[in-house]
């Protein structure tokens, strides 16, 4: 039995982002390209539609910490949903929070040109998870919390 291509592996956050993502900027409509003409003549732009879902597309720019390459650390996500999705965290520096999604699903494709090829996914969501109301410690605090307890 074959994999049809473009099927959209569903994969869980922590497993993709062990160290979570950094949302860089804010989430904004994903539109179709418009031509000059297009412009010029004042036709209005439209905003993508997923062909699977039947859903808008927003996009939005994230960073991988745990990504050592540091070409391959930003990218973007694309959200697919009806209205906006809005970020509930608050901001750790001036436009950059740390962020986790969710109906996360990921789409293998090949990046890069000539030679220089290599295994891409296209990452794309349903929204972001509701923000812990209480502070969440860090995964390396929690590792070394259980590694203390270990050894007592």
């Amino acid at each position: 039995m074959a994999i049809a291509k473009g099927h959209r592996f569903a994969i869980d956050f922590d497993a993709a982002f062990p160290l979570g993502l950094v949302l860089v900027g804010e989430v904004a409509p994903d539109n179709e390209y418009q031509s000059r003409e297009d412009r010029a003549s004042g036709r209005p732009t439209r905003q993508r539609v997923d062909e699977t879902t039947g859903k808008r597309q927003w996009k939005a720019t994230v960073t991988d910490p745990s990504e050592t390459n540091s070409k391959r650390a930003s990218f973007d996500v694309t959200f697919l949903a009806d209205v906006q999705p809005v970020p509930t965290t608050a901001e750790a520096l001036p436009g950059m929070r740390p962020i986790e999604l969710e109906g996360l699903t990921a789409e293998p494709k090949v990046a890069g040109n000539g030679e220089f090829k290599y295994q891409s996914y296209v990452y794309r969501a349903t929204g972001f998870k509701a923000a812990a109301s209480g502070a969440k410690p860090s995964r390396s605090a929690a590792n070394n919390a259980d590694s203390s307890a270990k050894a007592a």
